[in-house]
């Protein structure tokens, strides 16, 4: 990787997983866009700040504005093909982790439920059993609270918003999604009893408390099996380090 590039990136806070003549994997930090905002061309996004150095680079997959962690780019047609397979294939593993609302009746299950775009509502999707596509995510709790779980997702189709839609509809929309009915953030005051802070207290999370956390796929080239993890932002681990003090146990 370009000198350059490797310091545009990490200025914006993206990490370097892997790179190599074919591929990159970039551990994405939340507020910065994959691609360009149709409407505000001039936001900060990752495929600019790669294509502008490198030139030809082609986008395998997104993941949200406000989520975090692990997305993988191609450098080559070729490369960028063979990952479009696997995507479309559903070869690729994909693993997300997630601070919810509420706590899911069983502590893993499978979510089918086919999602479709708003008719009303641009941008927001909604399950639709006539007409909608087919969405299937797994998911199980790996730690609860008294009003929160936190949870892992293995999406096993690519829709967007697929995550999100499915959380809610269990009942357990994603802290901090505005969109999906998690609310605005996470505040201390939410969870410390007798909470005495400043006037104005600053949100220990002010998105969606969503993590790509794991990645796997075949190379495009060696066809050997990439296995890539990350750890939890600081964010997250803050908002489940004071949960673990203030809300532990789900009574």
């Amino acid at each position: 990787m370009k000198r350059k590039l490797t310091w545009l990136l990490k200025s914006r806070g993206v990490g370097i997983v892997e790179e190599d003549e074919v591929l990159m994997v970039l551990d994405k930090p939340s507020n910065l866009l994959v691609l360009p905002d149709r409407l505000h061309q001039s936001l900060p996004n990752l495929y600019t700040i790669i294509h502008e150095e490198l030139g030809a680079i082609f986008t395998v997959h997104r993941i949200d504005r406000e989520t975090s962690g692990l997305i993988v780019f191609a450098k080559t047609a070729e490369a960028h093909a063979s990952l479009n397979r696997q995507f479309e294939g559903r070869e690729v593993e994909k693993v997300y982790h997630a601070i919810v609302l509420g706590m899911p009746s069983q502590n893993e299950g499978t979510i089918d439920a086919p999602l479709s775009e708003s008719g009303r509502q641009k941008g927001i999707m909604l399950i639709d059993e006539k007409e909608g596509k087919e969405a299937i995510t797994e998911y199980t709790v790996l730690e609860e609270f008294k009003g929160y779980a936190f949870v892992e997702a293995r999406p096993k189709t690519n829709r967007t918003d697929q995550i999100r839609v499915h959380l809610q509809s269990i009942g357990t929309p994603i802290l901090g999604d505005l969109q999906y009915g998690g609310g605005e953030g996470f505040f201390l005051s939410h969870v410390k009893p007798g909470y005495r802070g400043v006037e104005e207290e600053r949100p220990l999370l002010n998105r969606s408390a969503l993590h790509s956390a794991g990645l796997s796929f075949l190379h495009p080239s060696s066809e050997e099996r990439l296995k890539f993890s990350l750890p939890l932002p600081k964010d997250m681990k803050s908002v489940l380090k004071y949960l673990r003090k203030f809300r532990a146990g789900n009574n």
